[in-house]
């Protein structure tokens, strides 16, 4: 039985832009071949100046990374190596970020998400709660793993109840250009103008993740000590791959891609929606995302989506299981869904494989 993965949010080799990609390499090694085979702490300067006009800042602002993960721990590093501290996070949240930021001391704090996004009411008496957090982190658009966005009503009032409070933010921005519906919504970054928000983003999920190239763009408060982070880290990012990504941007190959990608992940979208709506429970519930990569379903309060997962494996359709996003022991009859890296015709059958399992394991109605 073929296997048909539901588990990791990345895009499919036929969404990769691979042609694009080699002219580029071999752009960037005709017109800057020593720039783009050295170090170059902070990044390649030529892509810090694209996505600064991009962000409306200073290129001394951007700071490069090996992938956007590695922004979640230089973050934390900074902010919680030394003394510890409380963070905020939605609940559920991206796993990785909770084992990076628990790994340099956090004390980890979850707010409920909403069909809106985060509950702001229970965020204010959170913040209100104990010391004051060093940090509140969100992925307000299209948010992994719940698929989720934050309304434009509540980004106003999370910045405000952060800002009264000296809270610091980090807007985790991955998915936000790969909208299929609605108006884009601007970022806390635009919302706020980069004075109390980290904002980080990757090239991940709308070029490849290959190129392991992501960014912050850092409050100016923050920009030299991060820098001092990433130099003691590494020295400085892959440059050689920042340069490709540079030249392929500059030559106009970014939007398209993400406009292409986007198409396709609607289409992938809807298979899933309309295979889940045919093979789940009646009584199984979800919201359906406007854009990025992941569905985020509740199964009735039965179901072991952890025990479930190993029963899904044995039919090769692994999923994530919810418990792993979450704070403080929820999650368990959930799970997320990853959409972006199966072609539509497998979603169907790996989605109807699961809905096959789901009977099969319910239990009997009482009589």
């Amino acid at each position: 039985m073929d296997t048909i993965s539901f588990a990791r949010g990345v895009p499919s080799a036929d969404l990769l832009p691979v042609d694009d990609l080699r002219a580029a390499a071999a752009k960037a090694l005709e017109d800057n071949p020593a720039g783009a085979l050295s170090y170059s702490p902070g990044g390649y300067r030529p892509l810090r100046e694209w996505i600064g006009q991009r962000h409306g800042v200073s290129p001394d602002r951007v700071l490069m990374l090996n992938g956007s993960l590695q922004g979640v721990v230089f973050v934390a590093q900074h902010l919680f190596h030394t003394s510890g501290g409380r963070l905020v996070v939605e609940d559920p949240t991206y796993d990785r970020t909770l084992i990076a930021m628990r790994t340099f001391g956090a004390e980890i704090t979850g707010v409920a998400l909403t069909p809106e996004g985060i509950d702001t009411d229970m965020l204010e008496r959170v913040l209100d709660a104990g010391p004051a957090p060093k940090l509140l982190y969100v992925i307000p658009t299209f948010q992994n793993p719940s698929g989720l966005t934050l309304s434009l009503e509540r980004r106003h009032r999370l910045l405000d109840l952060c800002r009264q409070r000296g809270v610091l933010v980090m807007e985790d921005d991955p998915y936000g250009l790969l909208r299929f519906e609605g108006e884009a919504l601007p970022t806390l970054h635009e919302l706020d103008g980069g004075d109390n928000v980290i904002h980080s983003s990757s090239f991940t999920k709308t070029v490849a993740p290959g190129i392991r190239t992501g960014y912050l763009v850092l409050p100016e408060r923050l920009a030299a000590p991060l820098a001092r982070i990433s130099e003691n880290t590494v020295i400085g990012p892959n440059t050689l791959a920042e340069a490709t990504l540079d030249a392929y941007c500059r030559a106009g190959r970014f939007e398209p891609n993400v406009a292409r990608a986007t198409a396709a992940l609607k289409e992938r979208r809807d298979a899933m929606e309309a295979a889940l709506r045919e093979h789940f429970p009646p009584d199984a519930r979800w919201t359906t995302p406007s854009g990025g990569y992941f569905y985020w379903v509740d199964l009735p309060e039965q179901f072991d989506t952890g025990a479930l997962l190993t029963a899904a494996s044995e039919r090769g359709v692994p999923f994530v299981k919810g418990a792993d996003f979450c704070i403080g022991g929820g999650g368990r009859s959930s799970l997320r869904l990853a959409f972006s890296a199966v072609k539509p015709d497998q979603i169907s059958e790996g989605i109807a494989r699961l809905g096959s399992l789901l009977a099969d394991q319910r239990e009997p109605a009482a009589v």
